[in-house]
């Protein structure tokens, strides 16, 4: 089977290509009398717009049809762009330099915007089709076994991205079904999580008090970046914990009359912790 030559382009400007980019673009906005340049410098897609008229190149209209356009093909590693028009000229090698050098002289407006990243399982079955679509596209000059090693490529490809996405949605319908918290038997959560980390990295010396300092002072810190109920969850366990420690101190103890007022103060904390669940 031959590939169409307008799905190639498309997929070609799906990878990046800015010449195919370019091509799309100017295939899309040729009603318009719209034409158009590009290159990408400094991670930014910088984008030339010439037409006859100033009414041809109306702001809002272009640069909301742009982003569309763009948006459909997603073209990997490109999520800012900066749009610059002008009234068509002379054909201008250049035009960039041209543009920064006196852009007031040359411009009727520039407009940056940033393009919406996909979703990240769409993305994958999109490489998807574009991986298998060259499958019957092998050049015929090929060898039969150069052939089969290319659909082994191929295949492996699939099974990696198909057992990926499966993995993903499994992970999302365990998280919505848990409400986000660990089931148990799970492991935890990241080693560089403040909240994964405490239980373990928490000096014990025999000492309730410095323990339950210790154990409020990693409370205190992870409160600061707490979002999530999970994450208000461990927090509120923190407090739980300094408290229950401070509580153990004994009496003979030469700070217990501290140890009795941080009891009280740790659980309030535990308190105000559990409110940011709900």
């Amino acid at each position: 089977m031959i590939v169409s030559p307008v799905n190639d382009i498309y997929r070609q400007a799906h990878q990046g290509s800015v010449a195919a980019i370019i091509q799309v673009l100017n295939d899309k906005l040729s009603d318009s009398g719209v034409r158009t340049r590009a290159i990408f410098a400094n991670g930014v897609l910088q984008l030339l717009c010439e037409a006859a008229t100033a009414e041809q190149l109306d702001r809002a209209a272009l640069t909301e049809r742009i982003r569309k356009i763009l948006e459909s093909i997603s073209p990997r590693n490109v999520r800012r762009v900066n749009i610059n028009c002008r009234i068509v000229r002379e054909q201008q090698l250049l035009w960039f330099e041209e543009i920064n050098r006196d852009p007031d002289g040359q411009l009727l407006w520039a407009q940056e915007i940033a393009l919406r990243r996909p979703n990240p399982i769409k993305g994958m079955f999109q490489d998807l089709r574009e991986t298998f679509s060259e499958r019957d596209d092998l050049p015929r000059t090929l060898s039969p076994q150069a052939v089969r090693e290319k659909r082994q490529f191929n295949r492996g490809i699939l099974g990696g991205v198909v057992l990926t996405a499966g993995l993903m949605l499994a992970g999302l319908g365990v998280y919505a079904m848990t409400g986000g918290k660990i089931l148990p038997g799970q492991p935890p959560q990241a080693a560089d999580s403040p909240q994964a980390t405490w239980k373990s990295s928490i000096k014990q010396d025999g000492d309730s008090f410095a323990t339950a300092v210790r154990v409020a002072e990693r409370a205190a810190k992870a409160s600061k970046d707490a979002k999530t109920p999970a994450q208000w969850q461990e927090v509120a366990d923190m407090w739980g914990t300094a408290s229950r420690l401070m509580s153990e101190v004994p009496n003979n103890h030469a700070r217990a009359d501290v140890a009795k007022n941080r009891t009280q103060a740790y659980r309030k904390n535990q308190e105000v912790a559990l409110r940011n669940l709900k």
